[in-house]
């Protein structure tokens, strides 16, 4: 006889992989200013990772907060369009420094969702990702970097910073990595909120890998 049913549902508080009840997704300056000078991803592959992420997130209720620096020092513009339009009612926080974490609206705004699972995504990974990562580690959150949703000036100040954050205790995933930890079964009635973003995603990485 074949299965066709699912798992139980794991209890979110207890179980130590991501399920919707349990994380918070945190996006950092995802701004022109930064996308202008990221060298280990094209912007067609961070932005497919990125709003897949957001997709994801919306799709399975995950809490989203998005940050920028300087938009209202007036010295850099404020997050791509492309990603604001996947986070509809979503407000940016913005910040003077570059340190995520060292905000205190960013801060709240991840005590808030009362998630002690942070997954996070930022440009450059070297700085507005590694440095909030670092500082939340130490105050006892499990933190995820989307190992192919971020970008550094160079390879080496990329790699050297998952080096730096993988020490210090994050574990990197990846945006499908992410959906499927979401999803877990694909028996259950919500399986198709991650379908329906495969079905978008592998059709548009394909279309990124044939202009190489």
């Amino acid at each position: 006889m074949g299965k066709t049913e699912p798992e139980p549902v794991r209890e979110p508080a207890g179980d130590h992989l991501l399920a919707p009840g349990n994380c918070v997704l945190a996006l950092i300056d995802y701004q022109p200013e930064q996308y202008s000078t990221v060298t280990t991803s094209s912007r067609e592959e961070l932005d497919l990772n990125v709003v897949a992420l957001c997709r994801l997130a919306t799709s399975y209720d995950v809490p989203v907060v998005l940050s920028t620096v300087g938009v209202d020092l007036g010295v850099n513009q404020g997050t791509a369009q492309l990603i604001r339009d996947e986070l509809p009612g979503v407000e940016e926080i913005d910040r003077t420094g570059v340190n995520a974490w060292e905000d205190p609206d960013f801060r709240a705004a991840i005590e808030s969702s009362g998630r002690r699972k942070v997954v996070i995504a930022g440009l450059w990974t070297e700085v507005c990702l590694t440095f909030p990562t670092l500082d939340m580690l130490a105050e006892g959150y499990d933190v995820y970097p989307v190992a192919d949703a971020v970008g550094g000036i160079s390879q080496i100040a990329h790699d050297r910073a998952f080096d730096r954050m993988i020490a210090a205790g994050a574990e990197p995933v990846t945006a499908i990595s992410f959906g499927s930890e979401l999803m877990r079964n694909w028996a259950r009635e919500d399986s198709d909120k991650l379908r329906k973003v495969m079905r978008w995603y592998f059709p548009e990485r394909q279309r990124i890998a044939d202009k190489d």
